[in-house]
């Protein structure tokens, strides 16, 4: 008779102990700790590839991966060019968000470019896969729905109905009878997680493993998960916006640094191809406080707009207030503006916003936040037609930005006159901008009728 053992395992690391503890002694995370009752099975250890001997490296044949494009233009994009056959993906996301649409559109894609597709679910009922595929046009003869929550029920039909990509939604409502936890513990979700693994290496076929997130954003299960995988796709977004967002945080075969968009529509997600003109709002009113700048995600350039207010506080310290931006950088900046322009902000709640919702993590923002922050101080408006891109330095200077020419393209694609900023080189800086060598002349340049009095900004 099998000997039964009750361990407590961590969500956030994988650490076990035999004794329970609000604080995990491996991470340091709270409130972590979940009783889970292993058993011990006697037989012969899985094989864990097809190479049981070590081979030299040099000996190894050189094998070029074959890429499967999708036809869905941004999973493309953030891929590095389609997908990789006999890769295993991990795509991650809060609850609603469209990661079983995208799945779906997808497994439709695939079929359509003679890939014979295994939608596994454990999360809903067959017929409600098929009402969703109507309504998003992705009824296809070669994607087969198999609603189980059992390990070995997907991989039996796996190799019986032919399929060379297997979506699995999601991860943690599968379940192995070689273990007696329930389904979504941490020791379920690595043991399926490994045999999927195993299977899709061993036979080259692809997988797309669906995940859930935590409340701090990270996929839940033991980290082990991201190192296992080919890849790890977030797909973001907000409740209340159309639009989603797809990074990777690992690639093993492409770039992570590349940006995914889509928008949400009744018939299924649409990739954006035009990203500036998605997340920039263009009227002709000159506002103050608000500035259009240049930024890169991966080889991407779009532009956005940052938003800045400055009030007189009425509390005993000054609020700093950030949304879609790093908030430890806005007091840098903010020091730079007061030590090496003379702006008094010590009396002034500051609060930056990057309209339509993006993420800002490009250091070329920093022009455009100091400028926003200084418009409002003044209340004096950028002048129309302008775009910024330079990181700042300590002493106020601007700093040059990389991809400057394919910055001042896209500003110049949408009807803008110039792009203001550093370039890494005196012709780019002199063919869109005016090339501004410090922060105190760049204020002076881009801002209309501003003023000084005794060194200081009024």
């Amino acid at each position: 008779m099998a000997k039964k053992k009750t361990i407590f395992i961590c969500n956030e690391c994988g650490g076990n102990t035999v004794r329970w503890s609000g604080k995990c002694p491996h991470c340091g995370a709270w409130n972590t700790m979940v009783e889970e009752v292993v058993v011990k099975v006697s037989g012969k250890p899985l094989s864990r590839g097809i190479v049981t001997h070590p081979v030299p490296l040099s000996e190894i044949p050189k094998i070029s991966g074959e890429r499967l494009q999708t036809g869905i233009e941004e999973l493309d994009r953030v891929l590095g060019g389609g997908v990789l056959k006999g890769s295993v993906n991990l795509i991650g996301g809060e609850p609603g968000i469209g990661k079983s649409t995208l799945m779906l559109q997808l497994s439709a894609a695939l079929s359509d470019r003679g890939e014979k597709v295994l939608y596994s679910t454990g999360e809903e009922s067959p017929e409600q896969i098929a009402r969703r595929a109507r309504r998003i046009n992705s009824v296809r003869n070669d994607v087969i729905v198999l609603a189980t929550t059992n390990l070995d029920t997907v991989l039996s039909n796996l190799l019986n109905t032919g399929c060379s990509l297997v979506v699995v939604d999601s991860i943690q409502t599968l379940y192995s009878s070689d273990l007696a936890s329930a389904p979504g513990t941490v020791s379920q979700v690595r043991h399926c997680t490994s045999e999927l693994i195993r299977e899709c290496k061993t036979k080259g076929l692809t997988a797309f493993i669906v995940g859930h997130v935590t409340k701090s954003g990270s996929l839940a299960g033991p980290k082990v998960l991201e190192h296992l995988v080919d890849s790890v796709i977030y797909f973001e977004g907000e409740g209340d916006r159309v639009y989603r967002l797809l990074r990777v945080a690992k690639n093993r075969f492409g770039s992570t640094n590349e940006l995914g968009v889509f928008e949400m529509t009744v018939e299924g997600l649409r990739s954006v191809r035009e990203v500036s003109a998605y997340f920039l709002r263009r009227d002709n009113a000159l506002r103050t406080g608000t500035v259009i700048t240049v930024v890169m995600e991966g080889t991407r350039p779009f532009l956005v707009e940052v938003q800045a207010l400055t009030s007189t506080t009425r509390y005993g310290y000054p609020q700093r207030s950030v949304n879609g931006m790093d908030s430890r950088r806005l007091p840098m900046l903010l020091a730079v503006l007061e030590k090496r322009c003379g702006m008094d902000l010590g009396n002034q709640d500051v609060f930056v916003n990057v309209a339509g919702g993006a993420s800002l993590t490009d250091p070329g923002a920093d022009l455009g936040v100091c400028l926003a922050v200084a418009s409002s101080r003044l209340e004096k408006p950028v002048k129309e037609g302008i775009t910024v891109s330079s990181e700042i330095g300590l002493g106020g200077e601007l700093r040059p930005v990389t991809h400057f020419d394919l910055r001042l393209r896209e500003a110049l694609s949408l009807g803008f006159s110039g792009l203001a900023g550093a370039a890494d080189d005196a012709e780019k800086a002199g063919s869109g901008a005016e090339g501004f060598i410090s922060l105190i002349n760049s204020i002076e340049n881009l801002l209309s009728n501003q003023k000084k009095k005794g060194g200081n900004w009024l």
